[in-house]
């Protein structure tokens, strides 16, 4: 897209397509306007998977800059703000799969009872994820995850972290609502069972 000399380019009113084109071309501007519109929501996204603030910052900082360096590669199979939460969730998962042991999260600080016994979760699937209690069980969450199919789990980001309704989800990855459903409902069952699974394990585990 080019403008006439001398006159200044309205980025916010560009298209991620344009953006993106922009960048590859050596316009930086792009770039920095693509991280103002998703910045919060990639945030968000960390967020909801980190429940540490640091953590998520850093997370954000570190999927900016995968995706900057591997825009020359994007080929555009699927929307950049798809590709983009695949990179931020990637980026979250790794944070979390590093976290020094012994490393306490702003949500379990809040609690005083370290005898507390581990939450039961009867079926994972109807439970929002950021209560599935603390950081240990988000780790193995987010192991499951990253070991989802391509498919399931950018489904799953973006309608269970994300919380997009299945139509928006539909309208992001060029799917019907059926197609959406299916595939939530097959990360559901597979995160499920496994989740339950290690709060099983956990319960049986003696104390200390």
């Amino acid at each position: 897209m080019r403008g006439t000399a001398g006159m200044s380019v309205d980025y916010s009113a560009l298209s991620d397509s344009d953006l993106v084109d922009r960048t590859k071309a050596g316009d930086n501007r792009g770039f920095d306007e693509l991280v103002r519109r998703y910045r919060d929501r990639v945030y968000r996204l960390s967020t909801k998977i980190l429940r540490h603030d640091d953590d998520a910052a850093e997370a954000l900082q570190d999927a900016f800059l995968s995706a900057y360096r591997g825009l020359p590669n994007f080929k555009r199979e699927s929307t950049f703000s798809t590709w983009l939460y695949r990179i931020a969730t990637n980026a979250s998962l790794m944070k979390l799969r590093r976290r020094r042991e012994g490393h306490v999260s702003y949500e379990q600080s809040q609690g005083n009872d370290g005898e507390a016994e581990p939450m039961a979760i009867p079926d994972w699937s109807t439970q929002p994820l950021e209560e599935l209690l603390d950081a240990e069980a988000r780790e193995v969450l987010g192991r499951e995850v990253d070991l989802l199919p391509a498919n399931e789990k950018e489904v799953f980001v973006l309608r269970d972290i994300m919380e997009q309704s299945n139509a928006d989800v539909a309208t992001e990855l060029g799917l019907t609502i059926a197609a959406v459903k299916s595939r939530l409902h097959r990360a559901r069952l597979h995160l499920r069972d496994r989740m339950n699974r290690y709060f099983r394990d956990r319960a049986s585990k003696p104390p200390g």
